[in-house]
């Protein structure tokens, strides 16, 4: 988290502000503006802190904000302390101190030992912009919070960011689900995490999700979830990444595309390859047909790059699909309420009837991929490959990005497709 104070703006001041109302020491709304508001806020949780009061969010004061950021505290245990205690003070419920330390016994707690301490709030914001430091906190979060999740990484983009893996379940079909390929249709991110913090928290306390049971949804099937393939490009269109080298080499990437703005419109990693473009499966045609279209060289969107899986987003992506072999995946973008299914003409066992399946539940409309984006992509790579059901979901109408206010209906449309796809692959095949 970088140094923030008066003057400063963007997502990750809306973090900031986030973080204190949470700790109760703010209420002016997350505009994204470091104000006096703002500044009064940080000089009075530093206080209570025991920090200088200068009101400057810098590395000290960012690092004790970490339990709002992330939703948890690592809370020593002192004489006297009890779980019941320890839920008052935390405003959460004892239920859920016993879910984030299933290997401490509550009735023989050890002075020096360590509990963590789930907050009363969602770890997954869905009313602030998105950020490469957001993502971290909410994954590290939900994995304390669940430690049935397994936390891991992809790899690493270009500027060396973690692409965070979630894994959950225990059953024999696996799936795998991802977004945010593209920097601008950086909504899919908070879809996916909202659907993983939903479904974590309906599998410990023995609820449904979309009408299912978490828990036989989760011993029928593994999910590994990607959240945000280009975390270097979220910073970017957002505004958490405004200078230094990369910036500047983004804004020259941009100067020679004016047609497309700059940073709002930037789809592609920080170095200017389309993440989505990059996959072995008609690399070559769609080379040609983006070269036709002027995309020739790194751009903000539509360069297929040097040389397939050229990037290291896509290269990891890559590698963990092999690695993990799911018999399904889901790939969000936005926009266009559409279910893409093929690659060409390969038609994956089960998989019309699962792209159906989608469609009822959402919605959306079940077509063929254009024949101009139709190829180079995860989903296309995925089939050819593997020749089983993969899907890219186009989310929301409108222009990319997407405004928050969509975030909601969003979800609601795709609640179905998330629940529904951990286990369609295993029905189709009568498993």
């Amino acid at each position: 988290m970088k140094i923030l104070k008066t003057g400063s703006r963007g997502p990750l001041v809306q973090f900031l502000q986030l973080a204190l109302e949470r700790a109760g020491y703010y209420g002016g709304g997350t505009d994204g503006i470091f104000g006096p508001a703002t500044a009064q806020a940080v000089r009075e949780f530093q206080g209570a802190q025991g920090l200088t009061a200068d009101g400057i969010a810098g590395s000290a004061t960012n690092a004790a904000l970490f339990p709002w950021y992330a939703g948890y505290s690592a809370h020593t245990v002192e004489e006297g302390d009890t779980f019941h205690a320890l839920a008052l003070s935390g405003g959460t419920t004892v239920r859920a101190i016993e879910t984030a330390n299933p290997d401490i016994d509550p009735l023989n707690l050890q002075i020096g030992q360590t509990v963590i301490v789930p907050f009363g709030f969602d770890v997954v914001p869905t009313t602030i912009e998105y950020s490469s430091t957001l993502i971290a906190c909410c994954c590290r979060g939900l994995a304390a919070r669940y430690p049935f999740i397994t936390l891991g990484e992809a790899g690493r983009s270009v500027m060396g960011k973690p692409l965070w893996t979630l894994e959950m379940g225990s059953g024999a079909t696996r799936v795998l689900y991802n977004a945010s390929h593209h920097a601008d249709e950086w909504i899919t991110t908070p879809v996916l995490l909202r659907f993983a913090e939903e479904l974590a928290r309906a599998y410990a306390f023995g609820d449904k999700i979309y009408g299912k049971s978490a828990e036989a949804l989760l011993e029928r099937s593994s999910l590994c979830l990607v959240p945000a393939v280009d975390p270097d490009g979220i910073d970017l269109v957002t505004g958490a990444l405004v200078s230094g080298a990369y910036y500047q080499r983004a804004q020259s990437i941009a100067a020679a595309y004016p047609a497309v703005s700059f940073p709002s419109g930037w789809k592609a990693n920080i170095v200017g390859t389309d993440l989505n473009l990059q996959y072995p499966a008609g690399w070559e045609e769609a080379r040609g047909i983006k070269f036709a279209q002027g995309y020739v060289s790194p751009a903000p969107r539509d360069y297929v790059g040097s040389e397939p899986l050229s990037a290291p987003e896509s290269r990891a992506m890559y590698e963990l699909t092999l690695s993990y072999s799911p018999a399904l995946t889901l790939s969000y973008h936005t926009q266009g309420r559409v279910i893409y299914w093929k690659y060409l003409d390969r038609e994956p066992q089960g998989a019309k009837a699962i792209a159906e399946l989608f469609s009822r539940v959402s919605g959306y409309a079940v077509e063929d991929t254009p024949y101009s984006s139709g190829f180079a992509g995860y989903k296309d790579w995925f089939i050819d490959r593997f020749d089983r059901p993969g899907y890219t979901i186009e989310a929301g109408l409108g222009e990319n990005p997407l405004p928050l206010s969509d975030f909601d209906a969003i979800y609601a449309d795709n609640l179905g497709i998330l629940t529904l796809g951990l286990t369609a692959a295993a029905d189709e095949a009568g498993e």
